[in-house]
């Protein structure tokens, strides 16, 4: 029943992210011509160049078509949970944008720039919160991270330099101006409901070590260090759970503990880099 309930939950979560990004874009980026990052501003940069063409194609399904090779991609690669919730994601969100008319609220393109890339980022963060991702850049990202063992982070910024690049060379600097606003705004936001770091550090205290050690061994492939611990105003023996882990494994970890020990205390903190084993495989 708990199970049944945490799905409903990721799917309700996931379903309402998908709606915030198409509100984003279709409200304020498209009509002020303001690129998203990853696929997405792909899609709207295609999407432009195809309007002044016999057949025009808008920016939700082109969207969804890129992300059916990377869906394919990332189920052999990445993991299939993770892959099914993220393009699940990029399909209610392609849904929503077809419903949804490309409406200009605003005429000020920085208001557009600002408002559009914090509602696209409380979307994004939302989704990543709960497991999945908006799909496009974030599975090409792992995917060349782990063939090539590079940083996640140099990916993403060269994709979104390229869109940058072309949306100033093809419809005026200024829009690539604003464009990097709005990426900026996002990536504030985005830090501040689910973090944008490749990878994490746990320290779990616990007074259930063995528990939360089988636990975690039996759902992530990811190493354990264990280190004693003592409370200091209860003088308890506990256990420190040293545990390192990506981003995208940072909800299945909070699941994990909730389910085990409640009680616990955890800190997560951001990794700069790490030397020696570490897995990279699902």
């Amino acid at each position: 029943m708990n199970t049944s309930f945490n799905e409903g939950k990721k799917i309700t979560v996931i379903v309402f992210g998908a709606l915030l990004n198409a509100f984003a874009l279709n409200l304020f980026l498209i009509p002020a011509n303001v690129y998203s990052g990853g696929f997405t501003g792909i899609a709207q940069l295609a999407s432009s160049l195809l309007q002044q063409t016999p057949f025009p194609v808008s920016t939700g399904i082109l969207l969804f078509l890129l992300n059916i090779p990377v869906a394919v991609v990332g189920w052999l690669k990445v993991g299939k949970s993770f892959t099914v919730y993220s393009f699940f994601s990029v399909a209610m969100m392609t849904v929503f944008m077809e419903m949804i008319p490309v409406h200009r609220i605003s005429t000020d393109i920085l208001l557009n720039s600002v408002f559009g890339g914090v509602i696209q980022a409380i979307g994004v963060g939302l989704t990543l919160k709960y497991g999945a991702s908006t799909g496009g850049l974030d599975i090409i990202a792992l995917v060349l991270s782990k063939l090539r063992n590079g940083p996640i982070g140099t990916y993403f910024f060269v994709l979104n330099a390229i869109i940058i690049i072309t949306a100033g060379y093809l419809f005026g600097w200024e829009k690539a101006l604003y464009t990097l606003v709005a990426l900026y705004a996002a990536s504030r936001v985005i830090d501040s409901i689910h973090t944008r770091h490749e990878k994490l550090t746990a320290m779990i205290v616990t007074k259930k070590g063995r528990d939360l050690k089988e636990a975690i061994h039996s759902r992530m492939l990811r190493g354990i260090t264990i280190i004693p611990a003592k409370g200091a105003f209860s003088n308890e023996t506990k256990e420190l759970l040293y545990i390192v882990i990506t981003r995208y494994e940072l909800y299945d970890l909070e699941k994990i503990i909730k389910e085990t020990d409640p009680e616990a205390f955890t800190n997560i903190v951001s990794t700069t880099n790490i030397f020696g084993l570490f897995r990279n495989e699902d």
